[in-house]
């Protein structure tokens, strides 16, 4: 629970930084405190003070990180200028000395390239924007990627999904620092899950997994035209003509996930649009998808959507008599 002490919160920005990135985690931070007496003592870090421009244009006061308050949290923020900020040797040089002086450290987006450039990262779970998790696979391979999380936590050290994630992760903080009641008040007054259901497998929509120009995507293809197979790491590698061991760490390179889950990805997006758009009994939705049975189908979408299958059939249903209530309501008269 609280001190009488704030505890302190530095969040690190930097040129063309995704300004949700930083402005969730504030405002979650923030209306935590007025619930907690003021808990949280809040700082925008950069590595030169003054005004910092965002990816949008809008820009944000911050100080350098020369006059930085004793932190007990970094966060740092992800977006475009990433990649630039870590060519700055006093961006690294503090994120990974803070790992020494602070309580806990977390990053947003893809500012978990930025742990795991100033080592923070090596031999721990994390994750990242899907869109860089094959990009954060092939330059950190001593990282326990976890691609489809929404927030991971190993230790002190804290790492969360893709941009509107850094308040999935804020909340899972306060909640360690507050208790969990401080964190639904929260969520409920940012009008947020408090903990949201599923991964980022059903925000990616495997899209990067399956770019046109990608070395795997006629195999991709071809395992969505065959999901009823039993498609191990042998029977694809004999597909893409490669050996399976050179098969299942180049595949792993190009998308950021293994051939099994790039198998249960594609057999869960396939059973789900069954599931939400025709009336077939669930056993035959989970053979045609090729999981066998519906236990195995059930398993696979709480990892992937949080709910099972019955659940989103339902509100598929809800939804569609809704619209078609809608179509039979006869025409406002105009004024």
């Amino acid at each position: 629970m609280i001190t009488a002490k704030p505890c302190a919160i530095g969040l690190l920005v930097f040129p063309d930084f995704q300004l949700l990135d930083a402005a969730g985690p504030i405002t979650a931070f923030e209306i935590a405190g007025r619930y907690a007496g003021g808990a949280y003592a809040l700082s925008v870090l950069a590595a030169v003070g003054g005004q910092v421009r965002s990816s949008s244009g809008v820009a944000i006061s911050a100080i350098g990180l020369g006059e930085s308050p004793a932190l007990d949290t970094l966060i740092v923020a992800g977006g475009d200028g990433v990649d630039r900020a870590g060519c700055d040797p006093s961006i690294l040089a503090f994120v990974a000395g803070a790992a020494g002086c602070v309580r806990r450290v977390a990053s947003v987006c893809s500012g978990a390239l930025r742990l795991a450039q100033a080592g923070l990262l090596e031999g721990r779970r994390a994750t990242t924007h899907w869109s860089r998790s094959a990009e954060f696979v092939r330059r950190y391979p001593k990282v326990q990627l976890e691609p489809d999380r929404i927030f991971t936590r190993d230790g002190a050290i804290w790492t969360s999904a893709g941009i509107t994630a850094g308040i999935d992760l804020c909340l899972a903080l306060i909640a360690d620092d507050l208790g969990e009641a401080v964190a639904r008040k929260t969520a409920q007054q940012m009008v947020v899950y408090r903990q949201r259901p599923g991964g980022q497998s059903q925000f990616s929509a495997l899209l990067e997994m399956e770019r046109r120009d990608g070395r795997f995507a006629d195999l991709l293809g071809w395992m969505r035209e065959h999901l009823d197979s039993a498609l191990t790491v042998e029977d694809l590698a004999a597909q893409a003509a490669m050996s399976p061991r050179n098969f299942a760490r180049r595949f792993v390179e190009e998308t950021g996930v293994t051939p099994a889950r790039a198998v249960e990805r594609l057999r869960t997006e396939s059973a789900r649009d069954w599931v939400e758009t025709s009336v077939a009994p669930m056993d035959q939705i989970a053979e045609r998808a090729g999981f066998g049975d519906v236990e195995r189908m059930r398993c696979a979408f709480l990892r992937a959507f949080g709910q099972p299958p019955q659940a989103l059939r339902r509100a598929a249903r809800a939804i569609k008599s809704y619209k078609t209530s809608e179509e039979l309501e006869p025409e406002a008269p105009k004024i």
